[in-house]
């Protein structure tokens, strides 16, 4: 089972998919766009630097479909960076798309952003309405996919 946790920045992911890997003894795929901001030191990405990350990102989805893990949590995944193409450079390269229909998800977990924004210098924008609109784009390509999701939300 293949359970993709995706939603706008600072919205729970990476808590939520590190602890339902532990809880159902899974395999927890980190979020490769985090690491190479940190390593580059700025949040400020090229299209071929996002295509570069891109690529890493489907050789990280096709090592986890040989896993021998019966649950795979991905800490973001495809979509996120499809939209993020969309958003910052108005285009989606081909290979790409072909790849997120390559390497489905067997459902979602889209967070929703109602945590209160931290920066940690590896998020971009935290304003209220950036993080509505990405999580309404995300959930557009979930339901184009037609694979099935859940939203979560934060309860006291």
């Amino acid at each position: 089972m293949r359970i993709g946790i995706i939603g706008p920045e600072s919205s729970g992911k990476s808590t939520l998919a590190r602890y339902l890997a532990k809880r159902y003894n899974g395999t927890y795929i980190q979020e490769y766009a985090r690491e190479y901001v940190e390593k580059k030191g700025s949040l400020e990405v090229s299209y071929d630097e996002l295509c570069e990350m891109a690529r890493h990102q489907i050789e990280e989805m096709d090592a986890a479909s040989h896993s021998s893990s019966e649950i795979l949590f991905f800490d973001t995944e495809l979509i996120v960076t499809k939209v993020w193409f969309d958003y910052a450079f108005g285009q989606v390269p081909e290979w790409f798309n072909q790849a997120i229909k390559q390497y489905p998800m067997d459902v979602y977990l889209l967070t929703y952003p109602d945590l209160p924004w931290t920066q940690d210098g590896a998020r971009y924008n935290g304003s209220d309405e950036m993080r509505m609109e990405l999580f309404h784009r995300y959930e557009a390509e979930i339901q184009a996919l037609d694979i099935p999701y859940y939203i979560i939300k934060h309860t006291d």
